[in-house]
């Protein structure tokens, strides 16, 4: 099973459930909670107030929304984001997805509530045939499984 759901601490700010755009879409776009300004060359996460319960052996992969670079002047800072199946439901904010963005240009970027800032696309990944585990369990959320 996989589905996205609400971060109770951001309940009552009524967040979007990810929609794909169209039949064939593969993405499942995010969308901002909040409005959001960035300044120049600066980082800021944008909280969507949504997480996503998957399969053990899937992730979910966060990409920028193809207009975001060009029409908006925004990256992702980390590229792609990975979203671990054992992310959902952790006791730091009970998996929820943010994005990290750089604005790239010389002037303020405002992102409005509801904009869409980014698409999750779910996949399978493989581990390989002498795989050995870090750690045991999860502990929180950006960089949380260790340096």
């Amino acid at each position: 099973m996989r589905k996205f759901e609400i971060v109770t601490t951001y309940a009552h700010l009524n967040p979007i459930i990810p929609k794909r755009a169209t039949e064939n879409s593969a993405g499942y776009d995010l969308s901002a909670i909040e409005d959001v300004t960035i300044k120049p060359k600066e980082i800021k996460l944008i909280f969507t107030g949504v997480k996503a319960l998957m399969p053990k052996n899937e992730a979910l992969f966060i990409f920028p929304r193809s207009s975001l670079a060009i029409k908006r002047g925004l990256i992702m800072s980390n590229s792609v984001g990975v979203v671990d199946s054992d992310y959902y439901g952790n006791p730091d904010n009970e998996g929820h997805i943010m994005v990290p963005l750089l604005n790239i240009t010389d002037a303020l970027v405002t992102i409005k509530k509801g904009e869409r800032i980014a698409q999750g696309i779910f996949m399978p990944y493989y581990k390989t045939t002498d795989d050995e585990v870090g750690q045991i369990a999860r502990l929180g959320g950006f960089g949380s499984s260790g340096h």
